[in-house]
């Protein structure tokens, strides 16, 4: 229970930091997985999400992220009045190698030949033109100062730089 109430507090006070909001791309191209459909992105944010006992997720918007094993974070992005599927590739850009790399089922990865860099591919079917992507921290996941491009037709959509914060442990109690 202390963790918890520990996890809290500290999260709290990363998120009061501001966010910065995204203004409107206009990427409008004729590309070939839209059937003529205008990629028009309305809001991108980052930040961390948050599950519930019942599984229901929250997303909070941030740019740091507490480093504790099990703690989602990630993008999500409004594409305007964009409905089916599309097909986004995320690149992302750590301080150095994590002791291992694992992703979910269904999407192709590429890791870079020095071990920091991952390209992700996937597509999505969304029906509120909302397109997203989380990945969860695991041992060995690096600290610092990490980065995010998100692309749709080899065209940048969104960019993110965030920072992953090592949790302060708690002093020693010293003895009487």
């Amino acid at each position: 229970m202390r963790i918890w109430a520990v996890t809290v507090v500290l999260t709290s006070s990363w998120l009061i930091t501001g966010v910065i909001a995204a203004e409107p791309i206009n990427a409008m191209a004729a590309s070939p997985q839209s059937d003529a459909q205008p990629i028009i992105v309305s809001k991108a944010e980052f930040g961390v999400q948050r599950v519930d006992s019942q599984g229901k997720g929250t997303f909070i918007p941030t740019y740091r992220v507490p480093l504790q094993e099990g703690n989602k974070y990630g993008w999500q992005i409004q594409l305007k009045n964009y409905k089916g599927a599309v097909t986004w590739r995320e690149v992302l850009r750590l301080p150095k190698r994590p002791e291992t790399w694992g992703v979910d089922s269904g999407q192709d990865l590429i890791i870079s030949t020095d071990g920091k860099e991952a390209v992700t591919k996937r597509t999505q079917t969304t029906t509120d033109g909302v397109i997203k992507n989380f990945w969860t921290i695991a041992p060995g996941d690096p600290d610092g100062k990490h980065k995010i491009q998100v692309y749709i037709d080899d065209r940048l959509i969104a960019a993110f730089e965030f920072e992953i914060i090592p949790l302060k442990k708690p002093k020693a109690e010293g003895r009487i």
